[in-house]
């Protein structure tokens, strides 16, 4: 069996532990990860505390060196040479490489794209495919290019999306979903067996940098689009209403039969509280007051003044993607 490839891994977001800790473990045979860069460290959290992110945590717990430059200047690239990689990993790092970083190590730079491309390049894949009404997404493997997630694909591996799964349901799922993809492929690249296949560039769309903003709703639209733009924006931005006079966040949604005035709230109880659309229903499953936590329906109404029969504003959605 050949010796394993020598990684140098990039990422700054935990969805990338459940990878290296397969690399440590069981992938081991194949790829050992031997530096780690990531992001310097930020504050987190209502305190504003300076920590560091899971990866550089769990780097550090395994001895291996950690890098965390604000700028991937040419002593940074030095730095990577001097590691002497056989291939860079990269998986939601937060910097774009340059040319000369891309191609320092030996067999070149890889990254885990959380969709399945050519949809969805870009900052938001994750959200944009859940609040999109996508029924599957998936985890790419691919080479990276200076074009932004333009590269060749060699493999992915899909994932379901459920009727009531938000964004944070289905980042864990392709957190888990790199680790059968990596023990696919890594064999293959190690070997020198691993196709890469150029891309559909023509069927290409793009997805931004969410913002705040973007958590508006407009009652409109479909149940359909509005349970999907919920659940996909959840938990940042996050939707939220104005209710009694109060900004109310909506954790999760889905659809039921019925009509009434675009905005109109039809009814609120253990199941729900369902809203007209331009149509058929939504229904709001979990909701937040102001300062609150986030309920199940039954607990929230029970504590919270609906008023059945108003009307919740409406407000023009931004687009998510670019073609």
């Amino acid at each position: 069996m050949p010796e394993p490839i020598n990684i140098v891994f990039f990422g700054s977001d935990p969805i990338a532990l459940p990878l290296l800790e397969w690399l440590a473990g069981d992938g081991a045979a194949v790829g050992q990860v031997t530096a780690v860069f990531t992001q310097p460290d930020r504050a987190f959290g209502r305190g504003q505390k300076i920590a560091a992110n899971g990866i550089k945590t769990w780097a550090l717990a395994r001895g291996l060196p950690v890098y965390q430059p604000e700028k991937l200047t040419d002593n940074v690239r030095l730095q990577l040479a001097a590691l002497s990689a056989d291939v860079a990993l990269i998986m939601a790092y937060g910097h774009i490489l340059k040319q000369s970083f891309i191609d320092t190590p030996r067999l070149g730079t890889l990254n885990l794209h959380t969709s399945l491309l050519p949809k969805y390049r870009g900052a938001s894949p994750i959200q944009t495919a859940v609040a999109s009404g996508e029924s599957e997404t998936g985890v790419s493997l691919m080479r990276i290019v200076k074009q932004l997630d333009a590269g060749p694909v060699a493999d992915a591996e899909r994932v379901f999306i459920d009727a009531h799964d938000t964004a944070l349901e289905i980042e864990t799922k392709l957190s888990s979903a790199c680790v059968p993809l990596l023990a696919r492929a890594l064999p293959k690249f190690s070997a020198g067996e691993l196709v890469f296949v150029e891309q559909n560039h023509a069927a290409a769309t793009f997805c931004r940098k969410l913002s705040k903003g973007d958590g508006v709703l407009d009652f409109e639209e479909p149940a359909t689009t509005l349970a999907a733009r919920i659940n996909g924006l959840f938990p940042w931005p996050a939707c939220s209403v104005e209710i009694a006079g109060q900004p109310v966040k909506i954790g999760l949604a889905d659809v039921v039969d019925g009509s009434g005035t675009p905005g109109e709230m039809l009814g609120a109880d253990d199941k729900g509280l369902r809203v007209a659309t331009g149509g058929g229903v939504v229904r709001f499953l979990r909701m937040q007051r102001p300062g609150g936590k986030m309920l199940g329906a039954g607990e929230f109404v029970r504590g919270f003044p609906v008023a059945v029969g108003t009307r919740l504003i409406s407000w023009p959605m931004p687009a998510l993607i670019t073609v």
